[in-house]
């Protein structure tokens, strides 16, 4: 299954379960459901968005260096990271929809979703 993320101002996005899954969790919705990010919400979840990426690229890298190290369970989690959300970074994988977010505030549209 897939998620699919409309606005009036521009294309539709559409993602993957685990990462849809993912990025709905960081923004404090219920995965699974259809929901709406409204326009006063908007900057709120780019913010949560923004720092996500930061966390997952910290951890990301601590984990690198840790199997740089010789840590087993380090190479475990980032084998088991990689898995549940591919090869693809979450930076990569929120682009789009940030930019879907920008583009609605900056035009007055809700970004809503659906599966």
């Amino acid at each position: 299954m897939a998620y699919k993320f409309k606005s009036r101002a521009t294309a539709d996005l559409t993602m993957l379960d685990a990462p849809g899954k993912q990025i709905l969790l960081v923004l404090g919705k219920t995965p699974g459901e259809p929901g709406i990010v409204t326009v006063e919400q908007i900057p709120g979840a780019i913010s949560a968005l923004e720092t996500a990426v930061v966390e997952d690229e910290k951890r990301r890298k601590a984990l690198e260096e840790e199997v740089k190290n010789g840590n087993p369970k380090a190479g475990e989690a980032l084998a088991k990271l990689s898995d549940e959300l591919g090869a693809v970074s979450l930076r990569q994988r929120v682009k789009p929809l940030v930019d879907m977010f920008r583009a609605s505030a900056q035009e007055g549209k809700d970004v809503t979703w659906e599966r």
